[in-house]
């Protein structure tokens, strides 16, 4: 029987940082266009007290989205040690394509999976190049799809690539922009005969009735707001309480068909949304199980310094984690890993994965 193996991993995290006192001149207004009568300096603070965030990183102006996925493939591919030509899927998870600085307009025709495949200088027309707008667990949707390529029999190795540009998409007069970060993070996925290592089990869901908690609409500032530009848009606390609900029960369903218990898990790689609440969704999946004490060290966070590039934020901590460059987190051989994300849709996934 085959299974995927993860054998190479790679990540670009863009050079500009910008620190919460970036938005000190900020203007900020509330949903319905008035002004926020609170200081910037109050707004500031609870925002980081809440998601745990004290700078981002935001991509120069010259770069594109898929400059960010080309480059944090190339790091994968490195890793894994093998020729681009013989893949046969490049599958590139974002949301809003390549936005260029300035413009607020979205391309995604070609698709940034043909424009990756093109700057990796891959002739070969049997590398099938496709895009995943997933919302935030599009990456991990999109190494579920390959190992179903994989387990099939009709690919024997897959890079599946996360990036998102969203500084470029956000509306500088809502305080949820200050969230937002731009990043790309990529693994090369590949068939083996080994079972003691790979995807062990994985698991979606799709919630149509909350498709509008993460959405596009006009600024909050309404002197901006021209019925034009379209911004990222969030009602945060619905978002957090949904999360809540729905995905440490399906990262239950995961490690039970997995035939686990969650004592064996190793690390769980949640998507970087909210420190307090990924905090809060680690809880509650510990209390499914009637476990009181969380392991120390069990859920690494970039959040703080990374802010949340969507996509890039679960395949991201795995590289760092892996490149031993995430203090006090280590995997090996053996250990079983949980990825999980949610987000716009609203979707949530989660897989298992045995290093």
């Amino acid at each position: 029987m085959l299974t995927s193996v993860i054998t190479g991993t790679g990540s670009y995290i863009p050079e500009q940082v910008v620190s919460n006192t970036t938005f000190e001149n900020h203007e900020f207004y509330e949903a319905d266009g008035s002004k926020m009568y609170k200081s910037n300096e109050s707004i500031i603070s609870k925002f980081s007290d809440i998601t745990g965030i004290h700078e981002r990183r935001y991509a120069t102006p010259e770069q594109n989205c898929s400059d960010l996925a080309f480059l944090s493939a190339s790091s994968a591919i490195t890793a894994a040690g093998i020729y681009p030509e013989t893949l046969d899927y490049i599958i590139v998870a974002h949301n809003f394509g390549d936005v260029a600085a300035q413009s607020n307009r979205v391309s995604q025709v070609p698709s940034l999976a043909s424009r990756v495949k093109a700057a990796l200088g891959i002739a070969n027309p049997d590398c099938v190049a496709y895009d995943i707008l997933f919302g935030c667990p599009g990456w991990i949707e999109g190494v579920i799809q390959a190992d179903c390529f994989i387990r099939s029999g009709r690919a024997k190795r897959c890079l599946i690539i996360g990036a998102e540009t969203l500084s470029r998409v956000i509306d500088p007069h809502d305080r949820d922009s200050m969230i937002y970060s731009d990043g790309a993070a990529a693994v090369v996925l590949e068939a083996s005969s080994s079972p003691d290592k790979g995807i062990v089990s994985f698991k979606t869901r799709t919630f149509a009735a909350e498709a509008d908690l993460l959405r596009m609409s006009g600024s909050y500032s309404n002197f901006t707001n021209d019925g034009n530009d379209r911004f990222l848009k969030m009602s945060g606390r619905k978002v957090y309480e949904f999360a809540l609900t729905q995905v440490p029960a399906l990262m239950k369903d995961v490690i039970d068909q997995a035939g686990l218990h969650l004592r064996d898990i190793r690390k769980v790689l949640v998507h970087q949304a909210n420190e307090k609440m990924d905090q809060a969704i680690l809880d509650r999946l510990f209390k499914l199980y009637n476990e009181e004490n969380v392991p120390a060290n069990i859920m690494p966070m970039t959040i703080g310094w990374l802010g949340n590039s969507s996509v890039a934020t679960v395949p991201t901590l795995l590289d760092l984690i892996v490149r031993k460059k995430m203090l006090g987190h280590e995997v090996k051989e053996g250990d079983y890993l949980l990825f999980a994300s949610v987000g716009a849709g609203m979707n949530v996934n989660a897989f298992v994965y045995r290093y």
